[in-house]
């Protein structure tokens, strides 16, 4: 065969390069196409609000140059995804499955929501995967744990609920780190963690895991890990000695569990730990020796335990301690002298021990020390001069038995010093002037000592200073007015001293205080005016003084005063006009002889002459006396109405009409109920004939744990074996006996035809399931079935409030006492100011009152049936009628009007009624044979008369009027007809801790 000639050959050849470069060019167009078009349908499901994403554009030829994204500059494809913080919502639908290059794909601190999809699954190359910060509900899709290639998963703070999947480690040999924390996870953790050979960080933190860590799924055949996260779950029982086999442990977190038992002995092994946190657990015992070899710790804390012993001599070895917690406990002895070796200490919590004898002297070598408390303990002894010469931020030295002076502040300290709280001790030295040169405090509390000093001027000089108290403190002199110079002030307590001369004019300067509290020492003249344009104070006390004159009327006008005392000075004239004042009991203004009220039993008489006349109706009888009107005269005198009895009729014919329209509402409403309310006969043979399947348990904790298949094939059966413990306008409540005996409470919820879509109310259970308070009823999890939803909460056999206090017909079960009263009003309150506070939009309860307060074994109260109102959005007039009849007393006037905006303010007036059923152990509406009283109406009556304590309810024994007064004038402040006059529940559980306020047996108080 003769061969191609040389030109030919090399024709040939080009052609043959140009062919195979065509088709490598025409491949990677079609690639570099995929990925415009996978981001493009990606984004076309997102609802983007601040257009982050407008740089992507369907007619480019490649997404290289977009924002947010990365390619690989060797094959010019889409490497890395990040969407962190952008403001997106919406579901993740389809389109980066198309990214078959993507290794790191971030959508962190958006707004996405739904369930997990498959779709990210098919990710063959990913490595990283961040979800965290979203709203994501359901479980975690079978294919996550089928992606070889991952090394880091994150899908912490969402909604997600279940257990964790064992197939999620099904295949984790390339899993580096896994989070999972601030979820709703339940059960235990899974038995293949012990196949995640590499992992290295396991975080499960905030979830409802339980389970004894025994049997954590081999958990501690983990030798890799460096960080171990399971605090705030459910966990308990003793931790196994194989934990302290993970030798490479650097960092572990169990706080807030029910671990018990002693503290391991073995710890000493991880001597690499440098974080630990065992607090907010039952261990006890003392602090094992072999803590001491581990010399990499930098951060421990063994708060809030149940810890005995002395803090261990050898605690000065661990150099490199940065952070000490051991408070809450009950450890005692002296400290020892060892603390000074810790060169790197910076934060140090000893509060609220046993601890005695001195502060030791080598405590001031801890050079870098900025916070240190030591507050209620039994130390003793003088405060060491050396510790005021270190660049503290906190010094909390209250409520032991430290005496001596106050030594000098150093000029380190005016730089560096926030908080310096000194009270309840045996302190016996001058205020030091010169800390009003530590120009960053803004706490500053020096009561209860015998400093017998002057006030010093200035103190107004500390311009961030916000709460002062210097209460019992042996105080001379008059209140300089340049003290007033500290306009952030908030609260100011100079209550129990010898302080003289009038209150400065200047006082009308302190625009941010809410606290004035000035009784008990001799200050005269007269109330200045310019207290009233203090607008944000609360609370006023200026009792047992002499003060003279009369009361200025503009602090009528104060709208936020809450609490007010002006008793025992030498007040005269009339009370100023005002909500407040009109409310005033005699407590708060006896002892002041000139003063002229109708709560004093004195009359005020016209400042002006009295004309000399006759009088008309009477004549002289035969013997010169003055005789009696005739019938006519008297009917003539009669006929005429005053002003006051006018209005009165008026609002009487008003509220008349209202009832009247109210109840023709409930009758109405009463009808449609029973129309839309199916009988139990035909709701049974209805769940029972639908597909079983169709039922859908969730279950948020293992502690509400039963069988799923006695839910999903007979979910009615089980309520008709229930009883029946209560009837609401939402639903009824049944108790329900389930697995190994536990009672459970189980509420059905109004007929089906209101309630919205299964997607919604899976969405919004899932919101109301992470709800979390001391102070709250805890949803265990919810069934659901187009014709059948239930609510799975915790059964309190205690009942509710109100079966306490007007149905408690058990034997030997004693009235509630007025400590315990007032532990559930404070309680209540912080409740409702946690859904109010914490959540956007708020969660409003709409329905306040006591038959919705329950009750746990040592009366801790549980708000229940929060947040339903959001479950069933479809409510018509009628219903919400009906339901305004069920709370009727409890009912805000302005849920009765529909174009009024309603907000948190009606969970306040319902709150405000709930206390004063608390106080006086009446029902907020009482029918007689002649007469209805209403129980604000009621209180409001007699405090006006000063007779206040006739409110109480007589079943209690004993009840401090100085907390009953408040507590009755914060209930009528919270049921004000004004929404906007109403406090916020913030502000009620912020009055009522200072109403509560423990203080020793030598203040009194107001």
């Amino acid at each position: 065969m003769k061969s191609f000639p040389r030109s030919i050959f090399s024709c040939l050849l080009l052609v043959l390069v140009l062919h195979i470069s065509s088709c490598i060019a025409t491949d990677s167009v079609l690639q570099l196409n995929d990925d415009v078009l996978g981001l493009i349908v990606f984004k076309s499901e997102l609802h983007d609000p601040n257009s982050s994403l407008s740089s992507w554009n369907e007619d480019d030829d490649t997404p290289c140059s977009w924002r947010f994204v990365k390619c690989d500059p060797k094959n010019g494809l889409v490497s890395e995804l990040s969407l962190e913080g952008l403001g997106l919502s919406g579901k993740i639908g389809r389109g980066l499955e198309k990214l078959e290059n993507l290794r790191v794909l971030s959508i962190a601190r958006n707004n996405f929501s739904g369930k997990l999809g498959p779709e990210l699954s098919r990710l063959g190359r990913l490595r990283s995967l961040n979800l965290s910060y979203n709203r994501f509900t359901g479980s975690i899709p079978a294919g996550y744990g089928a992606m070889r290639s991952i090394r880091t998963l994150d899908f912490s703070e969402n909604l997600l609920s279940g257990p964790l999947p064992d197939h999620l480690f099904e295949n984790c040999t390339t899993i580096r780190s896994v989070s999972a924390g601030g979820n709703l996870f339940t059960g235990s953790l899974p038995a293949t963690l012990q196949k995640c050979v590499v992992l290295g960080s396991l975080n499960v933190s905030g979830n409802r895991l339980s389970g004894s860590p025994e049997f954590a799924g081999g958990l501690w055949m983990l030798k890799r890990l460096r960080m171990l996260d399971l605090s705030s779950n459910g966990f308990s029982g003793r931790i196994p000695v194989g934990l302290w086999g993970l030798h490479n442990l650097k960092e572990l977190y169990l706080q807030n569990n029910q671990f018990s038992g002693l503290l391991p002995f073995d710890a000493g092994l991880c001597i690499h730990l440098n974080r630990m946190d065992l607090s907010g657990n039952l261990f006890t015992g003392r602090i094992p020796n072999s803590f001491q070899r581990l010399s990499s710790l930098s951060y421990i804390n063994l708060s809030k335990n149940k810890l005995n012993g002395e803090v261990p001599t050898w605690i000065g070895s661990l150099s490199s301690l940065e952070y000490l917690d051991f408070s809450g406990n009950f450890m005692n002895g002296n400290l020892p002298s060892s603390l000074g070796d810790l060169k790197l200490l910076g934060h140090l919590y000893l509060s609220e021990n046993r601890f005695s004898g001195e502060i030791p002297k080598t405590i001031v070598e801890c050079t870098r020390l900025t916070e240190l408390s030591l507050r209620d303990n039994d130390l003793s002894g003088n405060i060491p001069p050396g510790l005021f010469e270190l660049g503290l931020e906190t010094i909390d030295l209250s409520s032991n038995d430290f005496s001596g002076l106050i030594p000098p502040l150093s000029t380190r300290l005016f730089d560096s010093l926030r908080v310096l709280d000194l009270s309840n001790n045996n302190l016996t030295s001058k205020i030091p002037a010169e800390m009003s040169l530590c120009t960053n405090m803004n706490y500053l509390n020096l009561s209860w000592n015998n400093l017998q000093s002057w006030l010093p001027p200035e103190f107004g000089e500390l311009k961030s200073l916000s709460q002062l108290d210097l209460r019992y403190t042996g105080l001379q002199g008059s209140i300089p007015s340049e003290l007033f110079n500290a306009s952030t002030l908030t609260v100011l307590q100079l209550d129990g001293n010898s302080l003289t001369g009038p209150i400065p004019k200047e006082i009308g300067n302190l625009s941010s205080l809410t606290y004035l509290s000035l009784s008990h020492n001799n200050l005269i003249g007269s109330i200045p005016m310019e207290l009233s344009k203090l607008r944000k104070l609360m609370i006023l006390n200026l009792a047992f003084n002499k003060l003279s004159g009369e009361i200025p009327e503009q602090l009528g006008s104060l709208d936020n005063l809450l609490v007010v005392n002006l008793s025992f000075n030498k007040l005269s004239g009339k009370l100023p006009r005002g909500r407040i004042f009109d409310d005033l009991d005699q407590s708060a203004l006896e002892g002041n002889d000139g003063l002229c009220s109708p709560k004093l039993g004195q009359k005020c008489q016209l400042n002006v002459p009295k004309p000399l006349a006759l009088d008309p109706g009477g004549f002289r009888n035969g013997d010169g006396n003055v005789g009696s009107e005739t019938a006519s005269q008297r009917f003539k005198h009669r006929k005429f109405l005053t002003v006051s009895a006018i209005i009165a009729i008026c609002a009487a014919v008003v509220i008349a009409m209202g009832v009247v329209m109210v109840t023709l509402l409930n009758l109405k409403a009463q009808k449609t109920v029973e129309l839309m309310q199916p009988s139990s006969e035909s709701l049974s043979s209805t769940t029972g004939k639908s597909c079983p399947a169709m039922g859908k348990l969730v279950l948020f904790s293992s502690a509400s744990d039963s069988r799923s298949e006695d839910w999903v094939n007979n979910a009615q059966s089980l309520l008709n074996k229930a009883s029946e413990i209560g009837k609401g306008v939402f639903g009824t409540v049944y108790r329900a006996s389930v697995t190994e005996g536990r009672v459970i409470a189980i509420k059905k919820l109004i007929s089906s035809n209101i309630v919205q879509s299964q997607d919604d109310f899976d969405r919004e259970v899932q919101i109301l399931g992470k709800v979390r308070h001391p102070n709250l009823v805890s949803l265990k999890g919810y069934y659901w079935t187009p014709q059948l939803q239930l609510l799975i909460s915790e059964f309190y056999a205690n009942g509710s409030l109100h079966d306490r206090l007007h149905e408690n017909s058990a034997p030997g079960v004693p009235p509630l006492s007025w400590p315990q009263r007032f532990k559930i009003a404070l309680g209540t309150a912080k409740g409702l100011a946690h859904l109010h506070q914490s959540y956007r939009p708020p969660i409003i309860h709409y329905n306040v009152k006591p038959t919705n307060i329950l009750l746990d074994e040592n009366l801790n109260p549980k708000i229940s049936d929060f947040g339903l109102a959001r479950l069933l959005p479809k409510l018509d007039p009628h219903i919400l009628s009906n339901r305004f009849q069920r709370s009727l007393g409890y009912a805000a006037p302005e849920l009765a009007c529909q174009s009024l905006r309603i907000n948190e303010k009606c969970d306040i007036y319902g709150y405000g009624v709930l206390i004063l059923e608390l106080v006086t152990g009446r029902r907020p509406i009482e029918y007689g044979e002649d007469d209805v009283v209403i129980l604000c109406d009621h209180v409001r009556s007699l405090i006006e008369q000063g007779k206040a304590m006739q409110c109480v309810d007589q079943t209690m024994k004993e009840c401090p009027e100085e907390e009953v007064l408040p507590v009755l004038k914060l209930g009528l402040v919270c049921t004000s007809q004004i929404p906007s006059s109403r406090p916020s529940m913030a502000e009620v559980a912020q009055i009522l801790q200072v109403i509560k306020t423990p203080v020793p047996e030598r203040m009194e108080i107001f």
